[in-house]
């Protein structure tokens, strides 16, 4: 049995912020929280860390890449990103992909079958996937491809089969695959959408509503339905209206509905933010990135989203200068939630780790109590990653190889 002893940092526990104690962790878990230092005997470690905030590692519920690395990149590219994500302080994140190709598809997913459920060795852990997929509103669809998009009613191309819908290839993936899916992003309104809702619920999948014009009355049928979860609340979706809420109405109103939030200040104004969190509470809000391969790189560099050029600035932007994704990563999201949202770190702790731990039902994830798994992350004063633990192992600090 080894044992390591986090001393000297404040620490954000679930009900408060508590200075002079010491976390013990033994065997990838935190064995107890006990009142001042302790002495690391033969074969212990003993960390101290004064000035430092300890908070529980990260969960990036909406990652698409990191660091010049896309999930769609082909094989090694999600081991890539799980190597590199601690850097910001992510202790688990589900690999996210675009609207693509089944064949791309299923090589995206095989990956994550080989990873999801693995010991972590020096990298985050890999989650199920979450699939922003192929069946969402053209209209809405953002950086989507449009000729990667699917129908769910008859395919009136097909001459042969004039019944059959253009996304079975894509759902049978996705059934072949069920156990390492976590999250299909889908619009409850294109045809077939409904009926979509109910299966992939069924079957044990969190449906996330989003790229979608759904009328608030749809949107409210699909979260009777067993749509539990919203992508990027205010994003790929209809505005709020006093006579018309729409969608974001439906997920503001709502306490059956997890929403993930992009915290970069640029796709939601923080003002907004602050409207939707006294809305749902830091309890029913994901703090997410919606990161991209440029997500780490600095202004000007180019990447790739799903096979798109990208490139690097205030938010990640295509050629044509379409908003694609952002360049946020997790470690920041915490900042701007404390410093411009003006939240406290309990509930920012709450968003970036604890929300999204309870969301995908992980009950020893997200949260620094006595029995849960070591995936912390420490921060400086600043709220600059000092280092990551995953499973009482230091993943990442200083030094540590890029």
């Amino acid at each position: 049995m080894t044992r390591t002893f986090i001393t000297g940092a404040d620490l954000i526990l679930p009900d408060g912020l508590a200075s002079g104690r010491t976390v013990v962790i033994e065997n990838e878990r935190i064995a107890d929280i006990v009142d001042g230092p302790r002495a690391a005997s033969a074969g212990e470690t003993r960390v101290d860390l004064p000035g430092h905030l300890l908070a529980p590692g990260f969960i990036d519920v909406h990652v698409h890449g990191v660091s010049g690395i896309d999930s769609l990149d082909g094989d090694g590219a999600v081991l890539a990103m799980a190597e590199r994500l601690p850097r910001w302080g992510v202790t688990a994140f589900c690999p996210t992909s675009m609207a693509c190709a089944p064949g791309v598809l299923d090589g995206f997913l095989n990956e994550v079958t080989r990873l999801c459920g693995k010991t972590a060795h020096h990298r985050a852990r890999v989650l199920p996937a979450h699939l922003e997929s192929n069946f969402i509103n053209p209209d809405f669809r953002g950086a989507q491809p449009l000729g990667a998009l699917r129908t769910l009613g008859p395919n009136p191309a097909s001459d042969l089969h004039p019944h059959e819908f253009s996304g079975r290839d894509v759902l049978a993936v996705i059934d072949r695959r069920r156990a390492d899916v976590a999250i299909v992003t889908l619009a409850p309104e294109i045809d077939g959408g409904m009926e979509l809702v109910r299966a992939l619920a069924a079957s044990g999948i969190h449906v996330s509503i989003g790229h979608s014009g759904a009328s608030y009355d749809r949107a409210r049928a699909a979260i009777v339905a067993g749509a539990h979860q919203a992508t990027h609340l205010f994003n790929g979706m209809g505005p709020l209206g006093q006579r018309d809420p729409g969608m974001v109405g439906a997920i503001l109103t709502s306490h059956d509905v997890t929403a993930e939030l992009i915290c970069d200040g640029h796709h939601v104004h923080p003002a907004v933010m602050r409207l939707a969190i006294a809305a749902k509470g830091t309890s029913r809000l994901m703090a997410m990135t919606d990161g991209t391969a440029g997500s780490g790189l600095p202004p000007g560099s180019r990447a790739q989203l799903g096979g798109q050029p990208i490139t690097v600035g205030d938010v990640a932007r295509l050629d044509t200068g379409r908003i694609a994704g952002s360049v946020l990563t997790m470690d920041r999201a915490f900042a701007y939630l404390v410093r411009q949202v003006k939240i406290n770190l309990v509930q920012a702790a709450e968003m970036c780790a604890t929300t999204p731990a309870r969301a995908l039902g992980l009950n020893d994830q997200g949260h620094i109590t006595s029995g849960a798994l070591a995936d912390l992350v420490a921060l400086t004063g600043d709220l600059d990653v000092a280092r990551t633990w995953v499973g009482g192992v230091t993943v990442w600090e200083p030094g540590t190889p890029a």
